[in-house]
């Protein structure tokens, strides 16, 4: 493996390019057909330095590139939003990389897809030390068999089902078919996000990295490490060894210790989050300091719908926390698994006794997304233009704890024991 990493220096694009051709000189990427598979917008990254570079270091050497955005079961991008992750013009699309496709990833198109194995019942049931018992077809997007190298392209954060993302979690979820997703999100869900966020080696990353293993081609990865908007540590080989080296990076700037919980707390959301279904992140990363009965804010003035994928089901079910699903299945055998871990992640931790449910914390949110949904999908309500963000800062003294962007970084207690 090849990379390098640091909490106080960012790398410029010079030592990228230094970096990446030293890595692909060692792969021999020369006659062969390369797909790279790269995040949609919800993920912060310099991805337009990233295809620059790639791109001009082995566009003349390799057979084709070309570019699949891993969407999961997010929205397709349009060609101009495209355009926008990579840092190009229409005009140079049509120009100078007019070599290049590029492709969305469509979880729900069954003739996109292909089986490539199975994960028996028996290992299932290993994997998750007895949380689930099924067996689960592993597909995904059949374009991976039009090429001899996946090159994997993406950021390591910390990760409410995985761990952290990044790694062989762009091929699963990333351009996957929808039962290995809602499979692994509903174990994620199993265990509870508390649990997994911000630990490496999961059952969940094991599932991801078994699922990978079923493909016959060769598997890169560049592992990104960013702080703010910048590059501060890239990893370069196996999508296994690249993403460990940045998980060990990710876990030294992307995890903030707090010496006690808070009361209330506004996580203010990105632009780049569309709807609650990714805005929800900005709870997901500070779940774990809100104090017993506190109030966890999700500030998105720009976000109008709950999901643009899963509304439907999500209105159908409401938020809830897990025990609720769990003692009840039988109600709720129609609903795919990641819709359900989507619940129970925002709810966040909590029990369910006697019928009735206890959620742990209070999450509101200050969206455009009506009071009256609010209510029926059993989240607080706040108008978003009755909270001055500038009030909420400087207060930690006071119980109150402002996050400028949440969603990336995850917030701990220090002394933790992560149970």
């Amino acid at each position: 493996m090849i990379g390098t990493g640091s909490k106080e220096k960012l790398l410029t694009e010079h030592e990228v390019h230094n970096l990446c051709a030293e890595a692909f000189e060692n792969e021999s990427l020369a006659g062969k057909r390369v797909l790279a598979i790269i995040p949609d917008h919800t993920r912060t990254a310099p991805i337009d330095i990233m295809f620059r570079v790639v791109h001009d270091l082995i566009i003349d050497k390799v057979d084709q590139l070309d570019f699949i955005v891993a969407l999961g079961t997010y929205p397709p991008m349009s060609d101009d939003a495209i355009n926008e992750r990579v840092g190009i013009t229409a005009h140079e699309r049509a120009s100078k990389y007019n070599r290049v496709r590029f492709f969305n990833h469509l979880w729900d198109n069954p003739g996109q897809l292909r089986s490539i194995g199975q994960i028996s019942k028996t290992e299932v049931e290993e994997l998750s030390d007895g949380l689930m018992s099924e067996v689960v077809d592993v597909k995904i997007n059949k374009i991976v068999f039009d090429y001899d190298v996946l090159l994997i392209i993406g950021p390591t954060f910390p990760h409410e089902v995985v761990g952290f993302s990044g790694g062989n979690k762009y091929l699963f979820p990333g351009i996957a078919g929808e039962e290995i997703i809602d499979m692994f999100h509903w174990l994620g869900a199993l265990i509870t996000s508390p649990k997994i966020i911000g630990t490496a080696y999961t059952p969940v990353r094991k599932v991801v990295d078994i699922a990978a293993s079923f493909l016959p081609m060769q598997r890169l990865c560049m592992s990104l490490v960013v702080k703010g908007n910048d590059l501060a540590g890239l990893y370069i080989g196996t999508p296994e060894d690249a993403w460990a080296a940045a998980s060990k990076l990710s876990e030294q700037l992307h995890i903030i210790f707090k010496e006690k919980k808070f009361d209330k707390i506004l996580s203010c959301s990105p632009k780049m989050y569309d709807d609650l279904w990714t805005g929800a992140k900005c709870a997901y990363k500070l779940e774990p300091v809100v104090a017993d009965g506190g109030e966890l804010i999700i500030y998105a003035p720009h976000i109008k719908e709950v999901s643009v994928t899963h509304g439907d089901k999500i209105k159908e079910i409401g938020y809830h926390v897990r025990d609720y699903f769990t003692q009840q299945m039988e109600k709720f055998a129609h609903i795919p698994g990641g819709i359900l871990a989507h619940s129970t992640h925002v709810k966040g931790a909590g029990k369910f006794e006697n019928g009735i449910e206890k959620p742990r914390i209070n999450v509101v949110l200050a969206t455009q997304i009506p009071e009256e949904i609010c209510k029926k999908i059993n989240l607080g309500y706040r108008d978003p233009n009755s909270i001055n963000p500038e009030e909420w800062q400087n207060h930690e003294d006071e119980g109150y704890l402002f996050v400028p962007k949440g969603g990336e970084t995850l917030y701990r207690l220090k002394k933790q024991n992560n149970n």
